[in-house]
Order: structure tokens, then C-alpha cells, then sequence
């Protein structure tokens, strides 16, 4: 059996982080479901339950909201070997209230929640890699809310830069400006002065 190369690419990913005997990495392997969007396509709506665990083995996903008033709010972004998803729909099978969108072509690798859980439960390093990114992700978001209240838009911008130099030149500025909670006119000043230095 010769698995898509995102699968292999996956497998990739996790035999780097964690040590896997042939027979869990055929475990793994066997419930991945390889899946292609292309770019502007949604892997989740708003609305719908979400039902996985993503992996992004090629592409860029980005997770957003829209407000009453139509305006985009951007919880984050997902490159290459970043997870993606909504963890409380994932959790609770309440219906999401956030849209997961492809800003370029993406190829993902999808587990469903059960399949996940079964392989967390018979592969305890996989379980503490997964335990190990999820405390990540949560003090990365603890240290975006302390940003966003307490930096003005200059220094959040230059954190942004600072923290994700690889993916700044591929996102269009009005999303850069809506991931850290500013004006894409504000953005255009920030950058104008910065190059007038």
C-alpha cells in the first residue's frame, strides 16, 4: 500500500518529533484521509460541526470570523506543519462559529475525532506530542490577548513580524491587519513609516 505523499509527509512530521514502531506508524497511516482545497476554498463554514483533526502538509489555512457588521476577524493562520481546526466545535459538536478558509492551494491530512482519540489512547507518545502542542497553542493565544490589550498597532505589528517572518510575505496585508486587530489603513501608515526611516 503506497500512501498519498501528504500522508507520507505526515508521518514525516510526527517520526521527527516522536518515536514510532512500524506498526503504529501503519496504525496512523491507515486513518488518514488525504483531502485537496484549492485556493479560496472553506474546509469549515460557519455553522457546520467540525469533525477533525487537520494537518496542513502543503498550504495555508486561515481561520476566521465575520461580525455582525460583515467585518473579518482572523483568529490565525496555518502553514505547512501547522494543525488546524475549531477545537470547541471539535469538542463540544456545537456548530462553528468561525470559517477555515485555503489562502493558497492546500493539501491537509484529516482524522476524524474518534480515530484520533482511539490513536491517542494505544500510542502514548503521540498523546503527549498532542498534549505538548495543544500547551503551546494555548500560551500562544494567552500571549496574542495580552498583545492585542496591551501593545499599540506599531508594536503588534512588529511582534507579528518578529514571530511569523516566514509567512509575512505571503499573506495580503488587509489579512495581516485583521489577524492583529488594526485597520488595513492604519497597517499602510505603519508601513509607510517604517520605509521612510
Amino acid at each position: 500500500m503506497n500512501p498519498s505523499p501528504v500522508i507520507d509527509k505526515f508521518i514525516r512530521y510526527l517520526t521527527d518529533k516522536i518515536t514510532l514502531s512500524a506498526e503504529e506508524t501503519a496504525q496512523i497511516a491507515q486513518v488518514c484521509i488525504p483531502k485537496k482545497i484549492r485556493k479560496r476554498q472553506l474546509l469549515l463554514q460557519e455553522g457546520d460541526v467540525w469533525k477533525y483533526n487537520a494537518f496542513v502538509g502543503g498550504g495555508f489555512l486561515r481561520t476566521y470570523s465575520i461580525d455582525h457588521k460583515g467585518n473579518e476577524h482572523i483568529l490565525n493562520f496555518a502553514p505547512e506543519n501547522y494543525w488546524s481546526g475549531d477545537r470547541e466545535s471539535l469538542m463540544t459538536g456545537k456548530p462553528s462559529r468561525f470559517n477555515i478558509e485555503a489562502i493558497e492551494d492546500t493539501d491537509l491530512v484529516l482524522i476524524t475525532k474518534e480515530n484520533f482519540d482511539l490513536l491517542c489512547r494505544t500510542i502514548p507518545q503521540l498523546n503527549d506530542l498532542v498534549n505538548a502542542i495543544l500547551h503551546k497553542s494555548f500560551i500562544v493565544s494567552q500571549d496574542r490577548i495580552h498583545a492585542g490589550i496591551s501593545l499599540s498597532a506599531e508594536e503588534k505589528y512588529q511582534k507579528f513580524l518578529d514571530q511569523y517572518p516566514q509567512i509575512a510575505n505571503r499573506i495580503p496585508q488587509h489579512m495581516i491587519a485583521s489577524y492583529i486587530g488594526i485597520t488595513p489603513e492604519t497597517l499602510t501608515r505603519i508601513r509607510r513609516n517604517n520605509t521612510g526611516k
